[in-house]
């Protein structure tokens, strides 16, 4: 969520350190998705058109992408990036429009559109958050997959007509620009619909309700408390670690299961009962705990070394070993998650608000000079290792819900452009050079 914004008294564009670094970079990927959407849902990836007579001397003229054999010039993607850059100019704007008209309640809302897109427009020429060379990536990626696209949409027959795509421009809005775009997003429906015709009416599934927890303690209190009368979804809720990966997932086949370890418990396990805990050495958590120890202070700073462990259980394990005269470095070596466990722990000398983390801060900047903190709970990290609990409510051969169609005929068709990319002879002659080059020509209008 963006941090609420003071109202400046001065005139003077807020500098990037006024407008925090993770919030710009936050809103600039939102803004670099959008941009290379091209404003319309279900656009994945489109077709070039119309390539130009090759001339040797001339740069627009030069091939720099090749797919089996269909060719894009220079020319071509100067084209094609121009739309992304007005795209993406556009978007930037509407995004900190509302802000400046805040914070410069003096100007008019021309005035500061023609800030923001001067702004842009600098951003992009400086390449500034690698925004740049995102999108001109972005331009060759959905060159090279359009026409992976319209030549596998050929080989099942399936084809756009000039008036499918013009009928879908007027309804959209769209001038004659957005063509391609358009055919391919056409393209791209009736590709998806040809395999949702290919799937069965029903399928063997399982009705699954999940959760996973830090600590086999923690599981096995769950277990317990849901053969005592609990509620496992509502126990899920409180336990959770993974919220994206959380109680009742309903009716999935096999493939649609979010990993292999539910999966052979969702269709092994006995319908009715709780699975025993599943340790999973790669599951992503949403919490972790620090130990923390500082041997110095320097006015607002201090010197301290930590280790992320990725449970309460095991931070206390860790914590009774320093306890009994383990060494800090050493354990922080063997046990820590966090990036700098590489150097012991030692994070050096370090000031409220350089570990990005409220609840470390609240701690290190109180605690005792060599005392080792008792284990602080994080949710603002991310550590890896925890327990599944699956609970098999159900299994057997059942309609497909509309979700799960869809979920279905994605998959099918991300294998499809997979399996076309994997078995495709697809050259780029994009270098940095011809990218930076190509980005210049469209931000001069040259």
């Amino acid at each position: 969520m963006a941090k609420k914004q003071k109202k400046a008294t001065s005139e003077q564009a807020p500098s990037k350190r006024q407008l925090s670094k993770w919030q710009r970079q936050m809103r600039i990927r939102r803004i670099v998705i959008i941009a290379a959407a091209v404003f319309m849902v279900g656009i994945a990836s489109w077709v070039g058109y119309g390539l130009y007579q090759q001339r040797a001397n001339n740069p627009l003229n030069q091939v720099v992408i090749d797919v089996n054999g269909v060719k894009s010039n220079m020319g071509y993607f100067i084209n094609t990036l121009g739309i992304y850059v007005q795209n993406y100019i556009s978007n930037y704007v509407n995004t900190y429009l509302s802000l400046y008209m805040q914070v410069y309640p003096n100007s008019t809302q021309q005035e500061i559109t023609q800030q923001l897109t001067s702004q842009a427009t600098s951003d992009l020429s400086q390449n500034a958050n690698n925004i740049s060379s995102t999108i001109t990536s972005a331009v060759a990626d959905d060159i090279i997959n359009g026409d992976l696209l319209a030549q596998g949409a050929a080989n099942l027959s399936i084809t756009v007509t000039t008036a499918e795509i013009n009928a879908a421009l007027q309804q959209y809005g769209l001038n004659s620009t957005y063509q391609d775009i358009m055919k391919a997003n056409l393209l791209q429906q009736k590709v998806q619909t040809y395999f949702g015709s290919q799937l069965p009416a029903t399928m063997e599934q399982a009705d699954v309700q999940v959760v996973l927890v830090e600590s086999q303690g923690n599981a096995t209190d769950i277990i317990g408390r849901v053969k005592g009368g609990g509620n496992f979804t509502a126990l899920a809720a409180n336990f959770s670690c993974n919220s994206s990966i959380e109680g009742d997932l309903g009716w999935l086949p096999r493939e649609l299961v979010p990993n292999t370890l539910i999966a052979n418990a969702a269709f092994n396990d006995t319908v009715g009962e709780i699975s025993q805990p599943i340790y999973d050495e790669n599951a992503t958590k949403n919490i972790g705990y620090w130990l923390i120890e500082v041997t110095g202070k320097q006015g607002d700073a201090i010197n301290a070394s930590a280790m992320l462990l990725g449970s309460e259980a095991e931070a206390e394990q860790v914590k009774a070993q320093l306890a009994a005269g383990g060494n800090f470095s050493v354990l922080a070596e063997e046990h820590s998650q966090y990036a700098g466990n590489a150097t012991g722990g030692e994070l050096g000398l370090i000031k409220p608000g350089d570990m990005n983390s409220t609840a470390f801060d609240q701690v290190a900047f109180n605690l005792t000079l060599n005392k080792v903190s008792n284990p602080v709970k994080d949710t603002s990290v991310q550590t890896t290792g925890g327990y599944w609990l699956v609970n098999v409510v159900d299994r057997g051969d059942h309609a497909l819900s509309d979700s799960v169609k869809q979920q279905l005929i994605n998959n099918r068709y991300n294998d499809w452009m997979e399996n076309l990319a994997n078995k495709g002879i697809i050259k780029t002659y994009l270098d940095p050079s011809r990218m930076s080059y190509a980005m210049n020509q469209v931000l001069t209008g040259t």
